[in-house]
């Protein structure tokens, strides 16, 4: 299950949200440092940890967990830690705290059903995941794993009839260059690798989980959009369908094996660590995206891929090779391009052609008059402004 982002204004935030007021200039400028040096960091930490963590669990000697069954813990263990954080909402009080859950999830019913839909697609592409992840290298897998951008923009098109800039669909063009590249040099067997190993798989495996993240993702707007519900609440929602729905998969798939060695066989230090990454990483990361920009995600994705190249180098023997760099840089380059935001690129735009057309010039302010207000601008499913903390309120009943 992918955890379900916070709104990036304080009126995604939901109802009865306020603003705290303006900060003093000074103070704002120091925090608004703090909060994106901290939201870089655990980005880069979370794409890169998650994915070099099962790795190493995957290839552990010894006996290999069930992934069915990771699935399911990751799933209940975001369930319960969204239920706590609702029941802080509610002060603890547990009468309150199930009257509310009873309108939300019960008489709300229609609501709630349609997560079904994208929970199922969740709960498929967390167990694609696993099936990746340990027939590809861990930087082979980060690096083609990005192909969920050209779906999520393909299905964001088809779906919401959104438009992209020309740079966006000549950095998705980049992106697939990139891909093809990189699997290109694994299939031309860029060096030693397990002979348990099925590459074919493992791809087959990460483009239907690119496929399915960006249709559950889009849909998942699409049928929400203007709800009012908690990012916790639409996650414990979630959760519920991703637990029951993984426990049919594990049933149908590894059910039997389950029941002969039992339901946490094979779990180590390792594997507990990959399933608290997957439960309260994407948790984590849906707060410390609501105080990231479109550019500072974007960048985090890149830093994640260097990250997985270089560990992927010092603990599992990977062989960097000038083809899987080339694929690597392009794809990059990709992400960096298509996550600016169009006012960034109208104005890159603009600064060219009149460059081209008169010369260098300095664009100045007319004395006297105030700043322009900073501008909102979307790209894709994502609305991007410009980076301020966001500190909101209680308010009485929240």
């Amino acid at each position: 299950m992918a955890a379900v982002g916070v709104g990036g204004s304080a009126a995604a935030a939901g109802p009865g949200a306020v603003s705290a007021g303006a900060l003093e200039p000074g103070s704002a400028t120091a925090a608004h440092r703090r909060l994106k040096y901290i939201s870089l960091a655990v980005l880069v930490v979370q794409n890169a940890s998650l994915i070099l963590s099962i790795r190493y669990a995957r290839t552990l000697p010894g006996d290999r967990f069930f992934a069915t069954t990771a699935v399911v813990m990751a799933e209940v263990l975001k369930g319960v830690t969204c239920l706590l954080l609702l029941f802080a909402q509610k002060r603890g009080n547990v009468k309150h705290l199930v009257l509310f859950l009873h309108e939300a999830v019960l008489v709300q019913y229609v609501d709630t059903l349609k997560l079904a839909v994208p929970s199922l697609i969740y709960t498929l592409q967390n167990n694609l995941q696993y099936v990746a992840i340990s027939n590809l290298p861990a930087a082979t897998f980060q690096v083609t794993y990005q192909l969920k951008i050209l779906t999520t923009a393909l299905f964001s098109v088809l779906m919401l009839n959104r438009s992209l800039s020309r740079l966006q669909w000549a950095s998705l063009l980049l992106l697939f260059t990139g891909v093809a590249i990189v699997q290109a040099q694994q299939a031309g067997g860029g060096g030693p690798r397990p002979l348990d190993q099925n590459p074919g798989a493992g791809l087959a495996a990460v483009v239907a989980s690119c496929l399915s993240s960006g249709f559950a993702g889009v849909y998942f707007e699409k049928i929400l959009k203007g709800s009012s519900g908690s990012v916790w609440l639409r996650n414990l929602q979630l959760g519920l369908f991703g637990t029951a729905l993984g426990l049919v998969g594990l049933w149908w798939a590894e059910g039997t094996a389950v029941a002969r060695r039992g339901f946490f066989f094979g779990y180590t230090p390792a594997v507990w660590g990959v399933v608290l990454n997957q439960a309260f990483g994407g948790l984590l990361v849906a707060v410390v995206v609501k105080y990231a920009d479109n550019i500072l995600k974007g960048f985090a994705t890149s830093l994640s891929i260097v990250l997985s190249t270089v560990a992927s180098i010092r603990l599992f023997g990977f062989h960097l090779d000038p083809l899987f760099a080339l694929g690597a840089g392009l794809v990059i380059g990709a992400v960096y391009l298509y996550s600016l935001p169009r006012s960034a690129v109208k104005a890159i735009t603009s600064a060219s052609a009149s460059a081209s057309a008169s010369g260098p010039c300095i664009h100045q302010q007319p004395p006297g008059q105030p700043p322009p207000p900073p501008q909102l601008s979307s790209r894709g499913d994502l609305i991007t402004e410009p980076f301020l903390p966001k500190l909101l309120t209680k308010v009485k009943g929240s």
